[in-house]
């Protein structure tokens, strides 16, 4: 399944981006694995077709001499992790920052605060958890989760007083990099023995073997639909302790034992435009960002739309419109910008 959530470019609106954007330059700092996930190279020559020129910044040079830029892009997941532990990469960030605050009419995509609050999923499930309220009308919801940061001595108690349900899904705090991939699912309070802290732990919610990614990019989204994790019965058993790695499990391609469902289930209906387009809203106000993913799943008994993580930056595989919807949202920022720019000119003394 693939549904886009705005209309396409028509020829107008592709002839109206190259006139708006001609002469801009963006600059894109990415990591090499981020690089070839988006294809900037294709991007970067599909931007040239609007007189858009794409730089690739190399933060271990001087940013200065490598402007001037419109608009940054970026992905600083990778240096702003290392830098609370490693001095090279603090004195990275700090000349990037330095660079951005030298350079305040270039528009940062996205604002750093806002990017490394979704680095820390205990910040990201709050926000999460706020949603049935924010949302009810639409039937959004997120499971009961528990953050536990180092005392394992009360989890059995707090899983239970928590209204948590088993089985449980364990995750890492730290939502990057390849351990943020390493999941399990825990069966009973004995595997709690399983959980190493810091972590999260969100009830299961059996959703049909079927992931919902919605990609974000400014006002426009797109849903794809992805394998996921099979259905398993309610409540503790002597099962034990299942360790995956979720991107191995919902991958396009990926056949897995864990994703194949153990009985003929009728196929659930896939979620709400309406109620994606309005959770899309919500998140967009309260990150406060522009480009993210958000992983969702059905209810197989409640058919509840339900939000079961916040990505950064994601790989948009099976988009085929991010590279038009990027550049017009670029468009879009720099285009208000120009516009905020004028109405201050035109009103001295405010």
């Amino acid at each position: 399944m693939e549904r886009s959530e705005a209309p396409t470019h028509t020829p107008l609106s592709v002839a109206l981006t190259r006139s708006l954007m001609s002469g801009r330059r963006v600059g894109f700092c990415l990591s090499a694995k981020k690089r070839r996930r988006v294809n900037l190279d294709a991007f970067a020559d599909f931007c040239a077709g609007h007189g858009v020129e794409v730089v690739e910044i190399d933060l271990a040079q001087p940013l200065a001499p490598q402007g001037p830029f419109d608009v940054i892009v970026h992905k600083l997941s990778d240096v702003i992790v290392e830098a609370e532990h490693d001095s090279q990469s603090q004195q990275l960030l700090a000349n990037f920052q330095s660079f951005m605050s030298a350079h305040p009419s270039t528009v940062l995509l996205d604002p750093l605060p806002a990017m490394t609050q979704l680095l820390d999923r205990f910040a990201s499930y709050r926000i999460m958890s706020k949603l049935h309220k924010s949302l009810r009308d639409w039937r959004v919801c997120s499971p009961p989760y528990l953050e536990i940061h180092s005392d394992l001595s009360s989890v059995q108690h707090a899983v239970t007083t928590r209204g948590l349900s088993f089985p449980l899904i364990c995750k890492t705090r730290v939502a990057h990099g390849s351990l943020s991939h390493e999941m399990s699912l825990i069966f009973s309070a004995g595997s709690l023995a399983d959980v190493h802290a810091p972590c999260v732990l969100q009830s299961f919610v059996n959703h049909g073997a079927v992931l919902h990614k919605v990609f974000v990019v400014g006002d426009r989204h797109f849903c794809v639909e992805r394998p996921s994790l099979k259905n398993f019965p309610s409540g503790p058993c002597d099962r034990k302790t299942i360790f995956f790695n979720s991107h191995q499990v919902s991958k396009p391609e990926s056949s897995s034992d864990l994703t194949a469902l153990d009985e003929q289930m009728p196929g659930l209906p896939p979620p709400s435009s309406e109620a994606v387009a309005a959770l899309v809203r919500e998140l967009r106000v309260q990150l406060g960002m522009a480009l993210f993913g958000v992983d969702i799943i059905i209810n197989i008994h409640t058919h509840t739309l339900t939000v079961i993580d916040i990505n950064i930056f994601p790989g948009y595989e099976g988009v085929p419109q991010f590279f038009p919807a990027l550049l017009s949202h670029i468009e879009s920022v720099l285009d208000e910008q120009a516009t905020q720019t004028t109405g201050a000119a035109a009103t001295p003394g405010l």
